[in-house]
């Protein structure tokens, strides 16, 4: 199991935590409450915790199934990237994609989840042509709708 320093932020908020056994994702809480406006209003919510992912690693900020769902609310940047040299205090990038209703955020809300993923580092090679392969160049929507 990896651990992971944590630096709490906000003493009266609870940590970051899995809802269930065996879930991949640390539901993170938003910190304050804020109003998203309805048709693509954005907010960057804080968590208030910051952690120190360990070199060779990263972290993955992801929407929660049910805001987007039941809200249309969803991480902005998704998946957000947490680089392991990253010290400063988590936040969320929010959309609220709803056409009519605000959506309010209340402090201590589950908004997002965050992954923590081995990362491995490459080395790019530059060649004259690449090898084939069965799908070839085909790109956005090239099987079909």
């Amino acid at each position: 199991m990896l651990r992971i320093p944590l630096l709490r932020l906000d003493p009266d908020l609870p940590l970051p935590a899995y809802a269930r056994p065996g879930d991949a994702g640390l539901d993170l809480l938003a910190r304050h409450d804020v109003v998203i406006p309805a048709g693509g209003g954005r907010a960057l919510v804080p968590c208030g915790v910051a952690i120190a992912i360990p070199e060779g690693f990263a972290g993955f900020v992801q929407p929660r199934s049910g805001l987007a769902l039941h809200h249309g609310v969803t991480c902005l940047n998704s998946p957000g990237l947490i680089d392991s040299g990253y010290r400063g205090e988590l936040k969320v990038l929010l959309v609220n994609t709803d056409a009519v209703a605000d959506f309010e955020v209340v402090r201590g809300e589950r908004i997002a989840q965050l992954v923590i993923q081995p990362v491995e580092h490459v080395v790019l090679d530059v060649v004259e042509e690449l090898d084939g392969s069965h799908r070839g160049d085909g790109g956005f929507g090239h099987t079909g709708r």
